[in-house]
């Protein structure tokens, strides 16, 4: 048998075999994975600042214009629709009464802390910012008051505590040496309130009479609910006054002025920015003389700030049809140099934007606000006002 021959046979068929057969398809490549959905966009964060004013009360007017001041600049923000970290912030403003009295005061900063809020505007008084401001520095929350005017705020050593006007040092001072130099008073009576607001202010007023080479005939004291002064007033009708100085706020200073008027008392009267409002021709109720008061703001615009100013007053009355008592646009810059802080920190984390703010340096309406060491406003404006047919009228400013 040819041996050859048949291997050959079975290669050939072999061969014929395997051309004949279906080439296998390759196995199929993986499938490509689904697209990832796109991330949802984060939900907006809220930042809480507080604010706490008396809007109740005596002086009610007085605290409800501060915390529209708050509101004011809470929707202008929220209408920005600013984004920190790259997320888009909402503000949220908690808004609580301290009715001027500094038991309530604690209370309401209290409650604040509790919500941790991420700062607090306030308080409108001496009396409640300064008991308040212990508890804001515990919980390490930065505080800015809009008119608390009483040294002693900046001079606890609290880090967190600032204000935005000048304090009675500055403003007490002036408002002395003008009564003894402008308006030359020979017999110059004072009166406070016995809050810390009215007795600092006064206290501050005596040594500015004082080192004018003034003379101070009376100094006597009321409270700040009192109504009837006839004692006191009788009193001081006695040493022939031309001058009287009042430490307290407005809703005490109008009848008080009634009260002059019917005991023949014809003595210029005068105050700091508690009784410089707009309400205090209401509350006199006729009693005061055109050019017959004399009180300061802690604060005012130079001329190149008016435009900004008269804006603001104009907003401010189109949204809230009611006219700017005293404090609302330092409530309102208040407000916002505390979210400049938050923006340059790109953090609403007080620890975290409390360096800013202390380093800051904002423009708002009613100025520049930057703060010196101490909390306090660097280069801080008084401005002198008289009344004439019951409206404000402007004497000038004094830095």
């Amino acid at each position: 048998m040819n041996f050859k021959l048949v291997a050959a046979s079975a290669m050939t068929i072999a061969l014929l075999a395997a051309c004949g057969k279906k080439e296998e398809a390759a196995p199929a490549a993986p499938a490509a994975a689904p697209a990832a959905a796109p991330a949802p966009a984060p939900a907006p964060t809220t930042i809480k600042i507080g604010h706490v004013g008396p809007t109740s009360g005596a002086i009610a007017h007085l605290g409800k214009d501060n915390e529209n001041g708050a509101r004011m600049a809470i929707d202008e923000l929220n209408a920005k629709g600013l984004t920190i970290q790259g997320v888009k912030v909402t503000f949220e403003l908690l808004a609580e009464d301290d009715a001027a009295d500094p038991k309530q005061g604690t209370a309401a900063a209290q409650k604040l802390v509790d919500a941790k809020v991420h700062g607090v505007i306030g308080h409108l008084n001496s009396g409640t910012t300064i008991p308040a401001s212990k508890i804001y520095s515990d919980a390490g929350i930065p505080q800015i008051s809009p008119s608390a005017t009483n040294p002693k705020y900046t001079r606890q050593g609290y880090a967190t505590a600032f204000r935005v006007v000048a304090d009675d040092v500055h403003l007490g001072g002036t408002l002395g040496k003008y009564a003894v130099t402008e308006l030359k008073g020979k017999s110059i009576a004072v009166i406070d309130d016995r809050t810390a607001y009215g007795q600092g202010v006064a206290d501050e007023f005596e040594k500015g009479v004082t080192a004018a080479g003034g003379t101070v005939v009376g100094r006597e004291f009321t409270n700040d609910k009192a109504t009837d002064f006839t004692g006191i007033l009788t009193s001081l009708k006695a040493k022939k006054p031309d001058v009287v100085f009042f430490g307290g706020m407005d809703a005490v200073a109008g009848p008080m002025m009634r009260q002059m008027r019917q005991l023949g008392i014809n003595a210029k009267f005068m105050g700091g920015d508690g009784i410089c409002s707009g309400e205090l021709p209401k509350l006199a109720a006729g009693a005061m003389r055109d050019g017959q008061v004399v009180c300061a703001e802690a604060g005012g615009v130079d001329e190149g700030g008016k435009p900004a100013m008269d804006k603001f007053k104009a907003d401010f009355k189109a949204k809230f049809n009611a006219d700017v008592q005293i404090y609302a646009p330092y409530v309102y810059d208040a407000v916002m140099t505390m979210v400049a802080a938050m923006q340059k920190a790109d953090s609403a984390d007080p620890a975290k934007y409390l360096p800013e703010l202390k380093n800051i340096t904002h423009q708002g309406v009613t100025g520049t606000i930057a703060f010196d060491e101490k909390g306090d406003i660097k280069n801080g404006a008084l401005t002198l006002y008289t009344y004439k047919g019951g409206k404000k009228e402007s004497l000038g400013i004094v830095r």
